[in-house]
């Protein structure tokens, strides 16, 4: 029993961590946070003995940091490849694979999207990912994936709206990159 409330506080460690993430605009600050949430994530998938989950989690982790680096197809491709295959090879129950799809959907947004889209396929994961954490029972990942989609969504409706009145809600990441 010890175990598993260890395992549930890492979660909520996690939850501490990723909260604020999606209002990040920069779009490097907001991947160095994911890549951290990600990582404690992981870590409680494993306690919590969700393998799909934890390799997914740890994944996008690492596939989150290089994608700062790159957003070259190929890069891309392994770690499609990667969440799949280790994934596929770890799963026992059909809700197992709502986190390798919600994985593959956001390495999509991570390397081929840019600002709102990034933001509109990273809720569509979220979505994947809250209803396993519930699946599961983890605690913290439902709070902070149901954060994250709430969060999440209200900034796109946010940003949304400042695009429709002419203001680029991205600038700063654009000026950043220039």
């Amino acid at each position: 029993m010890t175990a598993y409330w260890v395992a549930q506080g890492v979660g909520v460690l996690a939850f501490l961590v990723g909260i604020t993430t999606f209002i990040n605009r920069d779009e490097r600050r907001f991947k160095l946070q994911l890549a951290a949430y990600s990582a404690i994530i992981g870590v409680h998938f494993f306690l919590m003995g969700a393998s799909p989950a934890s390799m997914s989690a740890e994944l996008n982790a690492l596939r989150t940091v290089i994608s700062l680096r790159t957003r070259s197809l190929w890069v891309m491709g392994i770690f499609i490849t990667l969440t799949l295959g280790l994934g596929l090879s770890k799963f026992n129950h059909a809700m197992e694979l709502l986190p390798i799809f919600g994985t593959v959907a956001s390495t999509w947004a991570l390397f081929r999207c840019k600002g709102l889209t990034t933001r509109c396929v990273m809720w569509c994961s979220t979505a994947c990912w809250v209803t396993h954490n519930f699946w599961l029972g983890s605690i913290g990942g439902t709070l902070i994936e149901g954060s994250f989609l709430v969060m999440n969504g209200l900034n796109i409706i946010r940003f949304w709206r400042m695009q429709r009145r002419g203001i680029d809600p991205f600038k700063v990441e654009k000026e950043v990159q220039q």
